[in-house]
């Protein structure tokens, strides 16, 4: 089923439409759909790089607003499907541990999932489930979101198929590495000052 839906995912990228339909795919990523809109991103990117910056501005938009979707299904309906999409990812069993630690560092945990491969959704439902004040959520996954669809962006605007390969072998590694060091910069900040 995931690949089929990787498929599909791919093919839109080519569809006459393509940035509607990056904006729908980055959408729903952030609220259930288990396809990341990079498949769609890098493609789009290669084939029309002056339109690069374009197309991460609209992942960045819609995926934040799809995190509000995801938001609201943790909020108001995580009984019923909130629950459903993490069992999907395996992570029903341990929401609770996960939440307590949530709600200590959510912004953390909103950055570093909005930037790296982290399932997305997951983490916006949780921030609804757990009440996360809406503010940080959107804040974090703005930063998060255009953080790393601007470097996917530029990246291939400058570099083109040889960067595609690169990101194409190495995008788990690459995104993980440079979250972490993001992260890491933030927690240092709030320790030193």
């Amino acid at each position: 089923m995931l690949k089929r839906l990787y498929e599909w995912t791919l093919e839109k990228a080519g569809h006459r439409h393509a940035e509607r339909w990056l904006g729908g795919v980055s959408f729903v990523e952030s609220s259930f759909f288990p396809i990341p809109p990079d498949i769609m991103l890098i493609p789009m990117c290669l084939a029309k790089p002056e339109r690069a910056f374009r197309f991460a501005f609209v992942c960045t938009v819609t995926s934040v607003l799809g995190a509000l979707l995801g938001y609201a299904i943790g909020y108001f309906l995580f009984e019923t499907v909130g629950e459903a999409i993490l069992d999907f990812y395996g992570l029903g069993e341990e929401f609770e541990d996960f939440a307590a630690a949530f709600n200590e560092q959510g912004w953390i945990i909103v950055l570093l999932a909005g930037f790296t491969p982290l399932p997305f959704k997951v983490i916006t439902i949780a921030a609804g489930a757990t009440a996360m004040p809406l503010y940080i959520l959107i804040i974090a996954a703005v930063i998060a979101r255009a953080a790393r669809f601007f470097l996917v962006a530029a990246l291939l605007w400058k570099f083109g198929e040889p960067m595609k390969r690169i990101i194409d072998r190495h995008f788990g590694l690459l995104t993980t590495v440079v979250g972490i060091v993001g992260v890491g910069g933030f927690i240092a900040v709030r320790y030193l000052f």
